[in-house]
């Protein structure tokens, strides 16, 4: 059988995330696979070195790090772009985004789309993102976005599988897309975060912990306006469009927003803090997967991926609505219940989301359509 050619195709490399963990792992099953983006900035790049072959669009040429915090207005061009990216040389494509599905391969080309979620500012969240992005909704705005949702529709006919993320992501594609979609839960380095966990050599300390974009969807918002009022240490970890929005919101010393780390600094930042907390709804949540490799417990909004990870009063807890008192009676709760935790179980709840379970159950997908 002849070597086949695999193109590897994500959306755009902004900012390091969930996603763009999951990612990786496609380039460490697919090493000599070809790398394509819509586009990258600089300061990605340099934390990257890998990336330095990838071969983006035409939009790469308007890129720089304005793009970090203002590539919505070119949400217009994105089907164009993804549209134009030459892969007819490629036998295989798996893509892994939202707007990366969009690629016009040749007939024979198989392609698998990993989709962490339909495009929810197109479909179920529409309303919302006007308001937190402060978008005045125009009929001329209106019928961008009826453009974007008709394009975001077709595109999702043109994978010949689509591989989601969880339960909750299938039935949202099966919802908005009208497709079958098979689970593979995404890859997270459990025994990293458990060892830095065993290993640390200082005491646990008291404050919560958040690991995500600083993005309006993400609520952090919510938890910092809570965290102002309990008078508790709260540290953020991430980058995003929200961060100097959300510096000028915290009103408590205890409130720290430390922007991007290192993985092992990042490793730490787990193994030290008292609990992880999860403000919004996430399709399927790999931060707070990491943190129970650690064996901390999370509290959660419930909804979305969370429902699949957390299992209440055993590795963690919920509340029901993102406003800041009913997060705050969560936190209680899951401070009474502190003690009754115990450390192993919660690291052993999320051994079913490790690397090795995503990287066989990704092989075996593929190897059943392609026999590679």
């Amino acid at each position: 059988m002849k070597d086949i050619k695999i193109a590897l195709i994500y959306d755009f490399f902004v900012y390091p995330g969930g996603a763009e963990r999951v990612f990786n792992e496609l380039r460490n099953i697919y090493p000599t696979a070809d790398i394509f983006a819509l586009f990258s900035t600089p300061d990605y790049l340099k934390k990257f070195p890998f990336l330095k072959n990838i071969k983006t669009s035409f939009l790469q040429i308007v890129t720089s790090n304005f793009l970090k915090n203002h590539y919505k207005y070119f949400l217009p061009l994105l089907p164009t772009v993804i549209e134009s990216l030459n892969l007819r040389d490629y036998d295989l494509i798996i893509s892994s985004g939202a707007w990366s599905k969009g690629v016009v391969p040749r007939v024979k080309t198989l392609h698998i789309n990993y989709c962490h979620a339909p495009l929810r500012f197109l479909w179920d969240y529409t309303h919302k993102y006007f308001k937190e992005y402060k978008i005045k909704p125009t009929f001329f705005k209106k019928i961008i976005f009826h453009y974007l949702r008709f394009w975001d529709s077709q595109a999702s006919t043109r994978p010949d599988y689509l591989i989601a993320n969880s339960n909750w992501t299938k039935e949202r594609i099966k919802k908005f897309y009208r497709r079958n979609s098979t689970v593979i839960y995404p890859p997270v380095d459990i025994k990293k975060f458990r060892s830095a966990s065993e290993n640390i050599n200082f005491k646990n300390e008291d404050y919560f912990l958040i690991v995500s974009r600083l993005t309006p969807y993400k609520k952090i918002n919510v938890a910092i306006e809570a965290f102002n009022k309990l008078k508790l240490p709260l540290v953020i970890i991430g980058d995003g469009p929200e961060k100097e929005r959300l510096k000028n919101m915290i009103k408590s010393p205890l409130i720290k927003i430390l922007g991007w780390v290192s993985e092992d600094s990042l490793a730490k930042y787990y193994a030290k803090c008292y609990a992880y907390l999860q403000p919004a709804e996430e399709d399927f949540g790999i931060s707070m997967v990491e943190a129970m490799a650690a064996g901390k417990p999370v509290l959660s909004l419930r909804s979305g991926g969370a429902l699949e990870i957390i299992k209440e009063g055993k590795n963690g807890e919920f509340f029901d609505d993102c406003v800041p008192e009913v997060l705050a009676d969560g936190i209680r709760r899951l401070k009474e219940n502190y003690n009754n935790y115990n450390k192993q179980l919660i690291i052993l709840s999320a051994e079913k989301f490790s690397i090795d379970n995503f990287r066989n159950n990704f092989k075996n997908f593929v190897s059943n359509l392609t026999q590679i």
